[in-house]
């Protein structure tokens, strides 16, 4: 309720200040959401399918049209390639039991996420627009992800709590993002928007110290990628304004 309030009081004070001179260069602030759809590469198309993800964050644009910010990125998908991970768990007719002994459903699917912080620059392509065009990004931080695994009642007995850690493949490590898009900051305060293709490419490990379905410890380096689209909207918050107010 606290988030869902604070980008209301950000859209109200958007709307309520003055009309932007959207004809001169700015130093804007800008916060966003954005929907992204990825494929993944390399080592991470060997455990998972295609995946979406949902983010937010703040981007600071200056005068010379240089870019800084930071986001967080929540990846989520539901095709899942690590095969057997559960099989030794499974009765002959390949079902699970919970502790009552009764059957009981097991659900498994990506989840995951980027955060970082981004450096960029913007290159205007009409004049009317200063603050709009082509936007170049890079970025740096942390990817992680893991298979989520969830059963029904939260009842099976070696899905429960630490437990289920021996199952998550739970992998992190340094990631590098870059991105290549438009941003457009028009005269409607409501039609601010990005769109582009995404690449994340991360150098990544294991971080459980068994995997229970192999009895090992896995120390192979990975090297983890997506690549994808994202589109988003943007709250700009104007600072330099003209003299004439609209509500």
């Amino acid at each position: 309720m606290r988030l869902i309030g604070l980008l209301s009081f950000l859209l109200l004070l958007n709307v309520g200040q003055a009309q932007i001179k959207i004809s001169e260069k700015e130093n804007i602030p800008l916060f966003h959401a954005s929907l992204g759809g990825h494929l993944p590469l390399n080592d991470l198309a060997e455990r998972f399918g295609p995946n979406a993800s949902v983010a937010g964050g703040f981007l600071y644009k200056t005068k010379s049209n240089f870019l800084f910010g930071a986001d967080f990125q929540y990846l989520f998908g539901n095709e899942i390639y690590e095969e057997g991970l559960l099989d030794h768990l499974q009765t002959s007719a390949g079902a699970y039991l919970n502790m009552n002994g009764e059957y009981s459903d097991v659900i498994m699917y990506e989840s995951g996420y980027f955060a970082g912080i981004r450096l960029g620059y913007l290159i205007p392509v009409r004049k009317e627009f200063p603050n709009s065009g082509i936007i170049l990004s890079v970025g740096a931080g942390l990817l992680e992800h893991k298979i989520w695994i969830s059963s029904q009642g939260n009842m099976v007995p070696s899905l429960v709590g630490d437990y289920r850690n021996g199952y998550d493949r739970l992998t992190n490590g340094f990631a590098a993002q870059g991105f290549v898009g438009y941003m457009h900051l028009g005269k409607n305060q409501f039609a601010n928007f990005f769109g582009g293709i995404e690449y994340t490419r991360a150098w990544t490990q294991n971080r459980r110290s068994l995997n229970y379905d192999t009895r090992e410890t896995d120390t192979q380096k990975r090297i983890d990628s997506l690549f994808g689209v994202r589109i988003g909207w943007m709250i700009p918050i104007y600072r330099g304004v003209s003299s004439s107010y609209y509500y």
